[in-house]
């Protein structure tokens, strides 16, 4: 048997070994899940005329831009949010709702997730999206000051986009968030493991990620058959503390969008990651940082080397929070965010 078909017959055991010798396990844990107190908060459920950005190399990307409720003046904040690794911009629907009406902001799905174009795998990097991020800014926020949010991958984006454009920083850019991200010395494999089967999770190699994404569908189909295994594998590694079944259902809706030819095609540019010698440029502005102690991903290790690395930044550690630090924990989030913004209104007044 091929290489490939080894992987994905494995992938479908792993899944269907998870549901069978663990089903008791697994609808013990779901049912723990559902009955967790709850808000009704409606998420996705925020929305705005959608623009389209084309990016250098073509590929549109989906763009969402929350206007004040009075006219912006010269000197007002944009605040420009970028979401993280197989999510789309509803993942800010705390802080979307937090800032509507009061602060000019502007969301936008990376390539290849949620409503923007698909990538070739050649364009499926983290200084593309740098470079994406700079086309989305000169779309919609052409001039006046803007604050850059990023979670996890969307944190990478914007430490790849400020190494670009040092320059920026300081000038355009006067203040920048980020949250449950790195700027290199990720383990992947911690990426993938809420992606697919948790067997394959530790033995999963660049050349095996390859396989998997030539048969995706075959793979996707495995994702949504195991469903169940997946809600729980999402409660697992993207919450630490307990939270409302919405919030895990809310996650996990967006990681099965998000095709495994995707995962895949930005596998490389994790293990490839190797920007903190770059981040010390965010030094000249107002830099909050933000994750959660039991944090399974990206772990509070890499935010506590960045604010290491970037001078006079604020960290937050979350206890007991995990990688969706921006859902289970969004009242603090939301209150470190206004900090940065006020920071960064004093910055542009000097």
């Amino acid at each position: 048997m091929s290489l490939r078909g080894r992987i994905i017959g494995a992938a479908a055991g792993a899944t269907g070994l998870a549901a069978g010798a663990a089903v008791v396990g697994v609808r013990r844990q779901r049912r723990a899940i559902s009955g967790r107190p709850g808000d009704s908060t409606p998420f996705g459920s925020l929305r705005a005329e959608p623009l389209t950005v084309v990016a250098d190399d073509g590929v549109p990307l989906h763009v969402e831009v929350d206007e004040p409720d009075r006219a912006q003046q010269p000197g007002d904040l944009t605040v420009v949010f970028c979401h993280g690794y197989a999510l789309d911009l509803d993942c800010w629907h705390f802080q979307r709702a937090a800032l509507r009406g009061r602060v000019r902001t502007v969301f936008w799905d990376q390539r290849s997730h949620g409503r923007s174009g698909r990538t070739d795998s050649e364009h499926a990097t983290i200084d593309q999206l740098g470079r994406d991020l700079l086309a989305v800014l000169d779309a919609v926020v052409p001039e006046g000051p803007v604050v850059l949010v990023g979670h996890s991958m969307g944190g990478m984006t914007i430490i790849a986009f400020t190494e670009q454009h040092p320059e920026l920083v300081g000038e355009r850019i006067v203040g920048v968030g980020l949250l449950s991200t790195t700027a290199g010395g990720l383990d992947p494999s911690r990426v993938l493991l809420p992606l697919v089967p948790a067997r394959l999770g530790g033995e999963l190699t660049g050349r095996a990620i390859r396989a998997l994404a030539r048969g995706h569908r075959v793979v996707d189909g495995v994702r949504r058959a195991g469903r169940s295994v997946a809600m729980v594998a999402t409660d697992l590694f993207a919450f630490g503390d307990d939270v409302p079944a919405g919030y895990v259902e809310f996650v996990d809706e967006m990681l099965s969008a998000t095709s495994f030819e995707t995962v895949a095609a930005f596998f490389p540019s994790f293990e490839s990651l190797d920007k903190f010698d770059a981040v010390e440029v965010l030094s000249r502005v107002p830099t909050t940082i933000i994750c959660g102690t039991d944090d399974r991903l990206t772990s509070i290790g890499h935010s506590r080397k960045l604010h290491a690395r970037i001078h006079g930044s604020e960290l937050l550690e979350c206890e007991g929070a995990g990688h969706m630090v921006l859902l289970e924990r969004h009242a603090d989030v939301d209150a470190a965010l206004e900090a940065l913004l006020d920071a960064a209104r004093e910055r542009v007044v000097a």
